[in-house]
């Protein structure tokens, strides 16, 4: 994609974020990879008034280097991911109201579906709390998304990533229905959470599962 390109595709999925109920008012934000680093949706503006101007050009060190707003408060963990993982081009970050409850009691998502293995592993792991717009909180969210494509962070919301941001805003609305899902089971109680050999099985199946490819 050209820069052009990518900066409408981020548009168009930040306005996505309030549509699909995935964020509310200004919260949350959208980074994607792009020639010489990457951008990013600017701070404390409505998706819906965003215009491609608005976005923040970013080196991976954190510098603007196009754009008159300033970036996403958030930055620190986007430029930390994508400097950490190659095999990662886009970031989503929500306050979606399951995942943002489970983080809200530091709960990560266990293997209580198999569906839990869309993030790349066993569980989903809830990262431990630090202040918003920190280095400390990128720390936090590396470690939890070691081996991981999505992670919750406590008291916060969450993280999901992707080679695109159609894969990373897709798998944001699979955590949270997880999440929602596992909100449920836990008022019913007696959760059945499959073991290290069966989430081995899952994991083996969706390495060849669907259409292999990140367009």
């Amino acid at each position: 994609m050209t820069e052009t390109e990518l900066r409408q595709e981020l548009l168009r999925y930040a306005r996505f974020l309030n549509d699909n109920n995935l964020t509310q008012g200004n919260s949350g934000n959208i980074s994607v990879r792009c020639k010489g680093g990457l951008l990013i949706t600017p701070t404390g503006m409505p998706y819906h008034q965003l215009k491609e101007h608005d976005l923040v050009k970013l080196s991976l060190s954190g510098e603007v280097i196009e754009g008159e707003r300033l970036p996403s408060s958030e930055w620190h963990f986007h430029c930390a991911i994508m400097n950490e993982r190659n095999d990662i081009d886009a970031i989503v970050h929500t306050h979606s109201t399951y995942c943002t409850a489970l983080a809200c009691t530091e709960r990560g998502i266990p293997a209580f579906h198999y569906m839990v293995a869309i993030a790349g592993g066993k569980d989903i792991r809830c990262a431990p709390y630090a202040t918003f717009g920190t280095d400390a909180l990128a720390a936090n969210a590396l470690q939890a998304l070691k081996d991981r494509k999505a992670c919750l962070l406590a008291n916060h919301g969450s993280l999901a990533l992707g080679k695109t941001i159609v894969k990373a805003f897709q798998l944001a609305e699979g955590i949270e229905e997880l999440a929602k899902q596992y909100c449920e089971a836990l008022k019913i109680g007696d959760l059945k959470i499959l073991d290290q050999k069966q989430m081995d099985e899952v994991l083996n199946k969706f390495s060849s599962y669907g259409q292999q490819h990140d367009s």
